[in-house]
C-alpha cells in the first residue's frame, strides 16, 4: 500500500480492538483495508518502535507481522490507508518506504523463521539503530 503523507510502501496493519487476538486484528484489518480476506497468516515478527526526540523516547508502540500466501477477494484500489497495488516480489525491495520496513521485508521474503527486533527512529522517520534477532546483514 502507497501512503499517501510520504509516499512510502507500507504494510496494511492497525490498533488491536478490545478483546481482539493479534491474529483475529490482522484478518480484520486486512479485510478493513485491502478488500482481502486472508486465510491462515503466520506470525513472522515482532518488533518494538521507538521514536526519539535527541534522546527523548516520545512515542512506543509494538508492532507484529504475518506473512500470508491465501486469500480470497478483490484487492481494492484505495482505502484510506492509502493507494494499493500488487508489487512483484521482486521489486518490493526496490519501493520507497521506511528503512526498518525494508529489513522486514528483507527477512521475511528470504527467511521461514520468527524475528524479534527493535527499531529507533527520529521524528521524521529516519532510521537511528536496529537491533534484530536473530541479526541481520541490512542494518543501517
Amino acid at each position: 500500500m502507497k501512503k499517501p503523507k510520504r509516499g512510502w510502501y507500507a504494510m496494511p496493519g492497525g490498533k488491536m480492538e478490545r478483546g481482539e487476538s493479534i491474529k483475529e486484528s490482522v484478518i480484520r484489518e486486512v479485510k478493513e483495508e485491502t478488500g482481502l480476506q486472508i486465510k491462515e497468516p503466520k506470525l513472522q515478527g515482532a518488533f518494538t518502535i521507538l521514536v526519539k526526540n535527541k534522546e527523548e523516547i516520545i512515542q512506543e508502540w509494538m508492532m507484529f507481522t504475518f506473512f500470508c500466501s491465501q486469500f480470497d477477494g478483490k484487492l481494492f484500489k484505495k482505502s484510506d490507508e492509502g493507494e494499493l497495488e500488487w508489487v512483484p516480489v521482486s521489486e518490493v525491495l526496490n519501493k520507497p518506504m521506511a528503512e526498518g520496513d525494508r529489513s522486514i521485508y528483507k527477512h521475511i521474503l528470504e527467511n521461514d523463521q520468527m524475528i524479534y527486533g527493535t527499531f529507533t527512529y527520529t521524528e521524521d522517520y529516519h532510521l537511528l539503530n536496529v537491533r534484530l534477532d536473530p541479526p541481520s546483514d541490512s542494518k543501517p
